[in-house]
């Protein structure tokens, strides 16, 4: 019988033996890391914006006029705005119906008071997007596929978890809620 050595490796991409302090390499994460702050919001349809995190700060919602902002399971705190948090986590079996029966009518509400909303997640990629095609999908009539096309022209960073692309793909437009 041979002894056995385990290779470890780190999510910083660092490789050591098991047991030992030995580093063998230092890789790469494998991705481009991306410090630059994504604050600049997304104008959808009409008074409706979508955003990171990082668009949820005083600076940008002052300069874009937001009066209103949906905080999708990160809450931040943005003086001067209305807001509203929804805790979702961005995993495929998210049930994103209780979701959009809580803010979908917030987003309503804010549009036809011709006031504007940003609608933000983390990375303004999965849930953000969703809630976006979602309205258009609810209070437009689209459906998914020309939703998802129209966010997706003007964001082209969006991309819906699988789960949540399958619960929209699913639902009939006008009949979300």
């Amino acid at each position: 019988m041979r002894n056995a050595v385990t290779v470890v490796t780190r999510a910083d991409g660092i490789k050591f033996i098991e047991g030992s302090d030995e580093v063998l390499a230092e890789t790469s994460n494998g991705f481009v890391v991306d410090t630059k702050p994504d604050d600049v919001p997304i104008l959808i349809i009409d008074y409706l914006y979508i955003g990171s995190q990082d668009c949820a700060v005083e600076t940008v919602v002052e300069a874009y006029n937001i009066k209103h902002v949906v905080s999708l399971g990160v809450n931040v705190n943005v003086a001067n705005v209305d807001q509203i948090y929804i805790p979702v986590l961005d995993l495929p079996d998210s049930d994103i119906k209780l979701v959009l029966s809580e803010c979908l009518p917030y987003i309503r509400k804010c549009l036809l008071m011709m006031q504007n909303v940003l609608v933000h997640c983390n990375a303004g990629v999965s849930r953000t997007a969703v809630v976006a095609i979602a309205y258009l999908m609810h209070y437009e009539l689209m459906s998914y596929k020309d939703a998802y096309d129209l966010v997706k022209q003007k964001r082209p960073a969006i991309q819906p978890n699988t789960g949540f692309k399958k619960q929209l793909q699913d639902m009939t437009p006008g009949k979300l809620i």
